[in-house]
């Protein structure tokens, strides 16, 4: 696989990576059980977000100082149009389970764990996948084409159901969990499964962290060969999806509250989702500059998110 990633460059990051989640679940263990304010949560995802900037940097003086400024410019530009994509994407994805947590009735001050739980089975999952993937654009070129008709159904399936709701009393593997695992009623905290009358039982909240576990891996169906329309190196592309899912569960309760307002953000992502396939499709009869990819995306999920507000003041 070609990658501008060195073995230390990998080293390092899979560090930053175990630091990260460890300081994180150092930090819900500290404070126990709470709700997160809106600012706290503000200052987490401002840190997540200062972090990949700063990652980029280094990146860019890297490969500035040993490959020159061209390469430094195109992989910073790439790194920042495949976070911006994921970014967007994890929150749609942030929608989804604000709707779980609210079937469940999943009070504010038990939701931490379960993102937690969930952030960290997806970077795992992400890593797999992505290594899975680079490998297989390696080795079938034409995997490109399937990626770029995918996405570009999807976007379309997006933008037609953007204004419903996930059925998630409805929702299979509800179902499935709810035929083969006595499920009780109540939560008993933050445990994942209780004892009723000496029998063993599985909480809401254990229903609620499998159920976030699949939603993740829908999305990153998705989301994965997005990015890699706009990159085949792998180390970019897990970069920019470890940070941008890093930030998530800070992201979550930054949006819980705000989710109604950004009702038009789901027909901007569709939008990404047709444009990225459709410049996959392209990518062996015309490369669009990564640049005007980057202000086509960026203009599509500022444009849908400045409308939305604008909607929702209006309708106020």
């Amino acid at each position: 696989m070609e990658t501008i990633g060195t073995w230390w460059m990998w080293s390092a990051f899979a560090i930053f990576v175990v630091i990260a989640i460890i300081v994180d679940l150092w930090a819900m263990q500290r404070q126990g059980a709470h709700q997160v304010s809106f600012k706290e949560a503000l200052n987490w995802s401002i840190l997540w977000i200062s972090l990949s900037f700063v990652f980029v940097a280094l990146l860019w003086w890297y490969l500035d100082t040993h490959q020159g400024r061209a390469v430094a410019n195109t992989v910073a530009m790439q790194f920042m149009t495949g976070y911006l994509v994921e970014k967007s994407l994890s929150v749609d994805n942030i929608f989804v389970f604000l709707m779980i947590f609210s079937y469940f009735s999943i009070p504010a001050e038990h939701q931490k764990r379960a993102l937690i739980i969930g952030i960290i089975g997806a970077i795992v999952l992400r890593a797999i996948l992505i290594l899975m993937g680079a490998w297989l654009l390696e080795s079938f070129h034409w995997l490109l084409y399937v990626f770029g008709v995918f996405l570009i159904v999807t976007g379309i399936k997006m933008w037609i159901s953007a204004d419903k709701k996930p059925d998630i009393a409805n929702n299979p593997v509800l179902k499935f969990l709810k035929r083969h695992l006595p499920i009780s009623k109540q939560l008993d905290g933050e445990k994942l499964t209780t004892r009723i009358n000496g029998s063993k039982f599985y909480t809401p909240l254990f229903v609620v962290l499998i159920m976030i576990g699949v939603t993740d891996i829908i999305f990153a169906v998705d989301s994965i060969p997005a990015i890699f329309a706009i990159t085949a190196d792998p180390f970019i592309v897990l970069t920019a999806n470890v940070f941008a899912i890093l930030g998530l569960r800070a992201l979550y309760f930054l949006l819980a509250d705000l989710a109604n307002r950004f009702h038009l953000l789901a027909y901007g992502l569709a939008l990404v989702l047709v444009f990225i396939g459709t410049k996959m499709l392209m990518i062996d009869f015309y490369k669009i500059p990564i640049s005007v990819a980057l202000l086509i995306t960026a203009g599509l999920i500022a444009g849908s998110i400045f409308a939305s507000l604008y909607t929702s003041r209006k309708q106020s």
